[in-house]
């Protein structure tokens, strides 16, 4: 249900802020308001927003900079920024550093509203596991295989969820560690081996001959995007 979708609001202009809160509210939306750039990446680090509204005119740390950061936090979060009448340097500097979408000010709320519908459906859409017999709930944070509800601590739900939602691309120990664990996680990267071998006893039939997620051998983990 769309009442469970957080979006983070990242507006210096408080009745614009109010604007947008008042609306996404009325339409069921979870709303937290930022009203700088360093608070905004306080509070996405905090709350996992499902969306960001995201003003490039910030005081000190700008809506560019913001944007940036939060795409190496997050690379699948929906960024929606905000720019003036005009700035069309705006908005393609703001697309280059990982918005997926802009809205110029001053816009209609209906609109606004129905673009991050559209983003949500066409995420929620595009998870790749159509062909493997997997299904997400990123809501109730489960992941299905075959309709079966795995159990996964939140440690496995983070890993499998990332191989999943990017078939084929295959991720090193390193940058594994760093996305799930966090990179100021200091441990070894062992840990990383542990926790794949856990998830292919849930989800693989024959873990010693692993069908879903493949071991490059020397690197790290990809997950098979076709069934084999």
């Amino acid at each position: 249900m769309e009442s469970a979708y957080k979006i983070l609001v990242i507006e210096d202009e408080t009745s614009i802020s109010k604007f947008i809160k008042i609306n996404l509210e009325r339409e069921g939306f979870k709303v937290l308001p930022a009203y700088n750039g360093e608070d905004g990446l306080i509070m996405f680090r905090e709350n996992c927003p499902d969306a960001v509204i995201l003003d490039l005119m910030l005081p000190g740390i700008d809506g560019f900079e913001v944007c940036s950061k939060i795409r190496e936090l997050d690379s699948d979060v929906i960024i929606i920024i905000l720019t003036a009448k005009g700035q069309d340097m705006d908005k393609i500097m703001g697309l280059e550093l990982g918005a997926d979408d802009y809205m110029v000010k001053p816009f209609n709320p209906q609109e606004l509203t129905a673009r991050i519908r559209a983003h949500f459906r066409r995420y929620s859409q595009d998870d790749g596991t159509s062909k493997t017999g997997f299904s997400i709930n990123e809501l109730q944070h489960k992941i299905y295989k075959n309709n079966e509800n795995l159990k996964l601590s939140p440690i496995e739900y983070d890993l499998l969820i990332l191989l999943i939602k990017h078939p084929n691309k295959t991720y090193s120990r390193h940058e594994l560690l760093d996305s799930v664990w966090g990179v100021s996680y200091i441990g070894d990267l062992k840990t990383v081996d542990v926790h794949i071998c856990r998830i292919r006893d849930k989800i693989e039939e024959d873990s010693a001959n692993p069908r879903y997620i493949e071991t490059v051998w020397g690197y790290g983990y990809r997950w098979q995007g076709n069934e084999s």
